[in-house]
Parts: C-alpha cells; structure tokens; sequence
C-alpha cells in the first residue's frame, strides 16, 4: 500500500509524494528520493537537523524520541509543530500528512 504526502518545499511549491508502507522507509528518504532539497546528512540517525520539516496537518503522530527533541533545541526555526522527516517512519496512519520543509539554518548556508 502507498500512502500519499504533500510536502511544500522552501519556495512555497507543494510536491504530492507517493510512499510505499511496506518498505521501512522514512519521511527524509522519501523526500530525498523525490530530490527535494531535505539533506539528510547525519543518514537518518536525529543527529543533524537538515530534514527539519513542519507537521501542517493533524495527524496524530507518535511523540518524538529524546534524541529528536535534543537535535529540536539546537536546530534553527524550530516552532510547535517541527519534526525531523528521518524520524517519521512511513505508515498507513501518514496518508494525507501535509508537511513543510523548514528554512535552512544560518550553519548550512555556508556549505
């Protein structure tokens, strides 16, 4: 089964992103494999922040680790609803999930 997310990227673009259920995937990967601009640099581990995204709908998502509320404090834009993509995992609950790519962070414009 394929579940379908709708990821606005930094420019305002909104991108309807197909993702399979059944292949562990993550919502970073998923939109990495759309090429849209989410680094994932850390490979998925909640260590980086550069798949920093906004949760705009009311999906009931599980609670972010300790791991990922740690990258939160110390990522740039970070607002109620900021989640890293590589920590939602793809499932049939996330069908319809609209989410934003947050700005990228003064650290990473420099690369």
């Amino acid at each position: 089964m394929d579940v379908k997310i709708t990821v606005i990227d930094r420019e305002g673009q909104s991108h309807l992103l197909e993702a399979p259920t059944d292949m562990a995937l993550n919502l970073m990967e998923i939109c990495k494999s759309y090429q849209l601009p989410v680094e994932g640099t850390c490979g998925g581990m909640a260590l980086c922040a550069s798949c920093h995204m906004y949760v705009l709908s009311g999906h009931d998502l599980p609670v972010p680790s300790e791991d990922e509320e740690d990258m939160l404090d110390q990522a740039f834009f970070v607002k109620k609803n900021s989640r890293l993509g590589c920590q939602l995992k793809i499932n049939a609950q996330l069908d319809g999930l609209v989410v934003q790519l947050a700005p990228v962070g003064v650290d990473n414009a420099l690369e």
